[in-house]
């Protein structure tokens, strides 16, 4: 399996598993269907505990990116937004912010700051609406 934690990163594990999936469902690397380990077997897997994992699948549940079926396993859901537009306009423009402040301090030109978005960008499979 590909997930790993970093537990001196100062990110707390759960995070970690969560922005792990994400990615992962973003990229592709993981597909609408696509099983996911069992909490324990993941545990094992990590050496962390089992609860650590049961938050992240619990967080990624309630933002609809898994779901889980009593008695057969935890699978990446098909993607429905659930999010009211303004609602996900107001959280991406957060996210945005955050990098535009992030590199203004690394001392980038909003040039170079758009250039290597959209280099970013063209390398992610993202839905065109």
């Amino acid at each position: 399996m590909w997930f790993h934690v970093d537990p001196a990163s100062g990110v707390p594990i759960y995070l970690q598993l969560i922005n792990q999936v994400k990615r992962a469902t973003a990229s592709g690397l993981m597909k609408t269907g696509d099983q996911m380990p069992s909490v324990r077997e993941l545990a094992m897997e990590l050496t962390v505990n089992p609860n650590t994992i049961a938050k992240a699948y619990q967080e990624l549940e309630r933002a609809g990116i898994i779901k889980t079926l009593r008695g057969v396993g935890t699978f990446v859901a098909e993607k429905e937004v659930k999010i009211v537009y303004e609602e996900r306009v107001k959280a991406i423009m957060t996210a945005i912010e955050k990098v535009i402040v992030e590199a203004h301090h690394l001392g980038f030109s909003n040039d170079e700051l758009q250039k290597y978005f959209e280099e970013k960008l063209k390398g992610w499979k993202v839905n065109n609406r």
